[in-house]
């Protein structure tokens, strides 16, 4: 199979900073198309990924799963897809499509394994599969995405994560006008929470334990702020919320949250890929509530996503780095000091 070889970041052991690489990626088959990436958003996971935290990294770990580009060139089979259109690589680059997950469109489950952006065998050139902290990948047309023209293109590139990750729970359980909703965590999913569940017309709560975050939360969408260290607060909204979208990225006590959940009303994580605190089930059987998770979402809902951020004119708050500044965003990241995603210029990669 023929290659070309990429400028990429990536990082060799886990207590590695990324640093410059050369890695190839294959030249466009009959289903493929071939993209310049022109940004990548910087995302928890990648960080999870580059240090071990999950006990599954492959070395060495170029990662980006929130990926922006321009098609340079497409397989014989490709109709979808033309030069120099803008498209988007998620999560995803491929799957099996033929278990029953794959057939519902719901190739993030699919069961016999889906092939993520990076970290997955690379059932194409052997190794592990490179994310977008490069200057070009070559995708299988199914796993690619068209980008509404009318967007930032920059602020686009997180959709492709945070953005999917909060819109299926949002769309699995129906969130619409009328409801209310809450969010839990004001970070990068969070922000992005708000966003669509006021899009979708609900009425929407911001719970959150840092009063300081109130105003921003409101510019986003916000119809109110419930702080969740107001004990007197927190007891005056028992039992009236529709639905819960919690994006705490770590395990921590969820009880409280259960107690603001009407009668078959669902709380969906999204955010701890991790162990919670003990739960109670009593908060759970007085009332028939549920606590659910959600990981990202297919292709087809990924890009009634993307169509839907299109009408409403929806993209991620973002700061723009360069690829030699991605060290230190990581830093920033873990400490929460971003607003309220990164996301790399891969021009500066060029250089």
């Amino acid at each position: 199979m023929t290659t070309t070889q990429h400028k990429a970041y990536g990082a060799k052991t886990k207590d590695a900073n990324l640093e410059p690489m050369q890695i190839e990626r294959r030249e466009p088959g009959s289903d493929d198309v071939k993209i310049e990436i022109l940004y990548c958003g910087i995302c928890h996971s990648d960080i999870h990924q580059v240090r071990n935290d999950w006990k599954n990294s492959v070395y060495p770990v170029i990662p980006g799963h929130e990926i922006i580009g321009k098609v340079t060139n497409v397989g014989t089979n490709v109709s979808r897809f033309s030069e120099g259109d803008l498209v988007g690589v998620g999560c995803m680059v491929d799957s099996c499509q033929e278990c029953d997950s794959c057939k519902k469109d719901l190739e993030q489950f699919c069961e016999n394994g889906a092939t993520f952006t990076y970290n997955s065998e690379d059932k194409h050139l052997g190794g592990h599969t490179y994310g977008g902290y490069s200057t070009g990948v070559t995708v299988n047309q199914d796993f690619v995405l068209k980008v509404p023209e009318n967007l930032d293109a920059k602020a686009t590139a997180p959709l492709l994560c945070a953005g999917i990750t909060t819109w299926s729970p949002l769309s699995t359980w129906n969130v619409g006008k009328g409801d209310k909703v809450g969010v839990v965590g004001l970070g990068g999913l969070g922000h992005m929470g708000i966003k669509f569940a006021n899009a979708l017309g609900a009425y929407v709560v911001m719970i959150t334990t840092s009063p300081s975050k109130a105003e921003d939360a409101k510019r986003l969408g916000a119809h109110e702020v419930l702080l969740s260290t107001d004990e007197d607060a927190m007891k005056s909204h028992t039992g009236t919320f529709d639905f819960i979208l919690n994006t705490v990225p770590v395990g921590h006590d969820i009880n409280p949250y259960i107690n603001l959940l009407k009668i078959d009303a669902t709380m969906v994580m999204v955010g701890a890929v991790e162990p919670l605190e003990a739960v109670n089930g009593a908060g759970l059987i007085m009332g028939r509530k549920r606590v659910a998770g959600s990981l990202i979402g297919g292709i087809k809902e990924t890009q009634e996503m993307l169509d839907f951020c299109g009408e409403h004119n929806i993209v991620s708050d973002i700061e723009m780095v360069n690829m030699q500044e991605v060290n230190s965003a990581f830093e920033r990241v873990v400490n929460a000091d971003v607003k309220y995603r990164f996301v790399i210029d891969m021009a500066s990669l060029k250089n």
